[in-house]
């Protein structure tokens, strides 16, 4: 994988694309989905601000042809601190495009913007315990395992451990 630029702004030919990820569980996987959502709420987003809202937004995670093969999305919800200090990550690759490292090459560059062109000092993400992959790309875009919450999610029927991440500003990042 080289370092090319995989982040652009969702466009609306990728509607489609997002609405597979309301009604393919493949397209998810077993750690992210959630179960059927309502496939229209992708586009109300879309239509309302392009997914770039004051406080939260998600963008696409391209391929070399730029179609959308994933997403990464941020929000700000303060808990406890201002509204803008600490944002949420997350990432959705389909499985035709995961275990090359477009992930952690996405992660970084979702870090890098934010850390750019926010007031965010915190970069906080999650993931299922079970998500080894995933727990490897946080690790290698810089973030750092800071705890585990037992029981937390349920997907699939069953409930699962979650773990946490935290990259600070001040922290080194990886290039």
């Amino acid at each position: 994988m080289t370092d090319r630029s995989v982040l652009r702004a969702l466009r609306e030919d990728d509607l489609p694309f997002l609405e597979r990820l309301s009604t393919d569980p493949e397209a998810l996987g077993p750690f992210e989905w959630p179960g059927f959502t309502d496939v229209q709420a992708r586009r109300r987003r879309w239509e309302e601000d392009g997914y770039l809202g004051p406080h939260s937004g998600m963008i696409a995670v391209t391929d070399e042809d730029d179609a959308a093969v994933g997403i990464v999305s941020w929000k700000s919800e303060g808990r406890g601190t201002p509204v803008g200090v600490t944002y949420e990550i997350g990432i959705a690759i389909v499985p035709e495009h995961r275990g090359r490292g477009l992930g952690t090459l996405a992660q970084r560059q979702l870090i890098d913007y934010l850390f750019d062109h926010t007031t965010a000092n915190r970069i906080e993400a999650t993931t299922n315990g079970e998500n080894h992959a995933e727990q490897r790309s946080l690790e290698k875009a810089g973030f750092t395992r800071e705890g585990l919450l037992r029981g937390r999610s349920f997907i699939g029927g069953r409930y699962h451990d979650t773990v946490y991440y935290g990259l600070l500003r001040s922290d080194a990042r990886p290039r």
